[in-house]
């Protein structure tokens, strides 16, 4: 039973220090960082995956799980305390194994660009996958990431994200104890390069 499960070991020192690796991730898109390395989550939760979800999502929070995700929701549910819900549209963090369309998160408001919701997806890994450009605030030049588990059309699915900014969704990847972050302010393009 996935309740017997524990969260962090302290989960305060856990959900501050997730936090701080969050943030280091959004305010350098590519970097890729550790976090969730005491965690033993229920399937099909990896470590970052828990870490990032226990972290981010509280009592305020409006949740969306994939239907492939739904087998954590009693743990999800037991330690972050997330309002549920059933449509990706009134979410304010959704978790996924694989990518859902992402216009069909809420991209925010005009008024409240900040109300965008948080995907936080669940990929194969950041070696062996597409190659990709990162421009935007945050790098000094381009950088090149590679990403296992993303959809072909992703390219196109971001620039139209990307178009909508300040509004958008940010996306958290996560694999295994490593994550990270690519925030709507970003330019992602494909590339060639390995």
């Amino acid at each position: 039973m996935s309740l017997d499960l524990p969260g962090f070991a302290d989960p305060v020192l856990g959900a501050q220090s997730t936090f701080r690796a969050v943030l280091e991730a959004m305010s350098r898109p590519g970097l890729i960082v550790e976090v969730g390395l005491d965690l033993t989550p229920p399937a099909p939760l990896c470590q970052s995956a828990a870490a990032v979800v226990l972290t981010l999502v509280d009592a305020d929070s409006a949740l969306y799980l994939t239907p492939n995700a739904e087998q954590a929701q009693d743990w999800i549910v037991f330690h972050a305390t997330p309002r549920m819900t059933a449509t990706l549209a009134e979410a304010d963090f959704a978790f996924a194994l694989t990518m859902p369309r992402l216009d069909q998160l809420n991209a925010g408001t005009d008024d409240g660009p900040e109300t965008g919701a948080t995907l936080i997806l669940q990929v194969a890994g950041f070696t062996q996958g597409h190659h990709f450009e990162l421009a935007g605030p945050g790098l000094a030049e381009p950088r090149l990431v590679e990403i296992a588990g993303l959809p072909g059309d992703f390219p196109m699915q971001w620039e139209a994200n990307h178009r909508r900014f300040p509004r958008g969704i940010d996306l958290i990847l996560c694999a295994g104890t490593k994550l990270m972050a690519l925030p709507r302010s970003l330019r992602i393009t494909a590339s060639r390069e390995g």
